[in-house]
């Protein structure tokens, strides 16, 4: 049975394919009973679609695979802490438990500015567990936005001007 960190590394796999097509690289897998029955990687840019984020790519793969709308006991594997759409999608597939890498602290809608998957409120919580190879997952974000921006500045931070990363 493969563990936590070794589906977040097919999940890094994920996302270095999303980086070769000039894409952010996040990745995503939904797993149940140990299988891969939906895997994605972030396509916006390629398809023009604003909702074809990694874990909307994978969701949608793994709802087919199960030949329904509701994921049950599926985990998702993402590199990226998931924004409020697809926060709001794993709680509408039923998904039982999320795993994400690094959090993000501008969109970020698990803990970092909402916690959509926990939120009693809503008719259905996930299990959360974060902080999975954060740092490489981290890394290959900041090493994306660093190639794309042309470079860094000192001690390999970003650029800033106005207010905002160049």
């Amino acid at each position: 049975m493969q563990s936590h960190h070794d589906f977040m590394g097919l999940c890094l796999d994920e996302a270095a394919r999303a980086a070769a097509y000039g894409e952010v690289p996040v990745g995503a897998l939904v797993v149940l009973a140990g299988d891969v029955i939906g895997r994605g990687f972030n396509l916006r840019e390629t398809t023009g679609d604003p909702t074809a984020h990694a874990e909307m790519v994978a969701l949608r793969e793994a709802a087919r695979t199960v030949g329904h709308w509701r994921v049950l006991d599926a985990t998702l594997y993402v590199t990226l802490e998931p924004c409020v759409m697809c926060s709001g999608a794993l709680v509408n597939a039923r998904i039982r438990t999320l795993v994400y890498g690094c959090a993000d602290a501008k969109a970020g809608a698990v803990e970092s500015l909402y916690a959509v998957p926990t939120d009693a409120r809503l008719n259905h919580r996930l299990e959360v567990v974060a902080g999975v190879r954060a740092d490489e997952c981290a890394e290959m974000l900041r090493s994306f936005f660093r190639r794309r921006r042309g470079g860094a500045g000192p001690q390999g931070r970003p650029l800033w001007r106005g207010g905002r990363v160049v």
